[in-house]
């Protein structure tokens, strides 16, 4: 059975290098699909990815992943959203592609955020007057 699930990598600054991802691609048979990426000035590295594949394929794939040093978090979202900073003004809703922040009620204007959809863009990030949205990157 094909699966799909989304993870938050941390690269230790000797790793940054290793062509890490294009062996998931290689050796374990799995689609790779990164979300959103950064080397730190430090020259640690982030990413949040989505893997697809079979699941025992992942399950070796992060087993090799984790061989470099490199510590893995699942994750259901690669943004945090603190709603007590947002206004809800709907800046974030045009820049949101996957609609992970959405309009939940026309009325109030309320925003509301799908963290399950979130695929960590960044773009409420960088598009919220407000600060309400950060990064697990950031």
């Amino acid at each position: 059975m094909i699966v799909t699930h989304k993870y938050f990598l941390k690269f230790p600054k000797c790793e940054t290098e290793t062509p890490i991802v294009y062996h998931l691609v290689k050796d374990y048979d799995l689609e790779v699909n990164i979300f959103r990426a950064k080397v730190t000035s430090e020259g640690e590295g982030y990413l949040v990815l989505d893997l697809k594949g079979k699941e025992v394929k992942i399950a070796e794939a992060l087993k090799y992943v984790a061989s470099f040093g490199v510590s893995i978090d699942t994750i259901d979202k690669g943004v945090i959203r603190d709603d007590s900073l947002c206004t809800h003004c709907g800046n974030c809703l045009s820049h949101c592609k996957p609609k992970a922040l959405h309009l939940a009620d026309p009325v109030t204007r309320r925003i509301a955020f799908d963290e399950k959809l979130c695929i960590a863009c960044g773009r409420c990030i960088d598009n919220c007057p407000m600060k309400a949205c950060s990064s697990l990157l950031e």
